[in-house]
């Protein structure tokens, strides 16, 4: 009994000083916030083709080459399609015929009147009054003829234009191309087994893919800043914002995945590489 009492006085002793070791573990904890395991990656990936069949005339960059939104990128070979738009649009600038209907209407319009002004005074017969009003509306229909003939024309230039489009390969979006898969010279067939000429990734912003555990699920929000930091360059630090947070968790790991937006303009931070992250309080 005597023994049980001492120890009982001695732990009395001691909580203070658990107390202190418990109040420095929190405040170390919340000095250092915790910091997870992440994946930088492009924000998106897309290899290009075209929806036609053809010959690759032109591939206008290479590996490395840093491209802008609706660059040219590649062409397939398109002289019939060329020569069609061209002719199309010629047709479509045709003014002759509009013209020459123009001028019948006008001078229809000025044997109607005449004729007219003369029957009403007994010296022409009204049938050849009628026949110069018909004659008038007939030139009339013909200068609708042509001006709906220019505008077929026009509509063929826009219909022809668009399947010269087709054949030319442009960027979605500013980016890089990580990737050749095709050369000038061999023909391109979408849904062949080569179904692309090149891969192009948008490497600004970075998508950073961060696996937490399931106990930090509810802390990261949409706008949340966090300090990331990758294996290259190493002692580098960089800010990202947290974009979207799975609302599914994995059940086998009990993880669940926060992406997040990562600035890189001038493309110094390296893809594809491990990191850490680490959300700001």
């Amino acid at each position: 009994m005597a023994c049980a009492c001492a120890r009982a006085k001695r732990h009395r002793h001691l909580l203070p000083l658990y107390a202190l070791l418990a109040w420095s573990a929190g405040s170390a904890q919340a000095a250092n916030p915790p910091s997870y395991d992440c994946l930088i990656e492009p924000t998106q990936t897309v290899e290009l083709g075209a929806p036609v069949s053809g010959l690759i005339d032109r591939v206008l960059v290479k590996r490395g080459d840093r491209v802008a939104h609706n660059q040219v990128l590649a062409t397939l070979e398109s002289h019939a399609e060329q020569a069609a738009a061209d002719l199309a649009h010629y047709k479509s600038q045709l003014a002759g015929p509009s013209q020459q209907a123009q001028s019948k209407i006008e001078f229809s319009q000025r044997k109607f009147t005449r004729r007219r002004d003369m029957a009403a005074e007994k010296l022409m017969s009204r049938q050849d009054s009628d026949d110069a009003e018909a004659e008038l509306k007939q030139a009339q229909a013909e200068l609708v003829t042509a001006r709906e003939n220019r505008e077929v024309a026009r509509l063929e230039y826009v219909q022809q234009s668009s399947q010269l489009a087709l054949r030319t390969i442009r960027s979605p979006f500013d980016g890089v191309v990580v990737d050749q898969m095709m050369w000038p010279g061999e023909i391109f067939e979408p849904g062949a087994t080569k179904h692309a000429v090149l891969k192009v990734a948008q490497l600004n912003p970075l998508r950073v893919r961060v696996v937490m555990p399931l106990r930090a699920f509810g802390e990261p929000a949409a706008g949340m800043e966090a300090s990331i930091a990758p294996e290259i360059p190493a002692g580098s630090h960089y800010s990202a914002k947290v974009a979207s947070v799975d609302r599914m968790v994995d059940a086998a790991s009990g993880t669940f995945v926060v992406f997040m937006d990562l600035p890189n303009p001038k493309l110094d931070i390296p893809s594809g590489v491990k990191c850490k992250a680490t959300l700001a309080k």
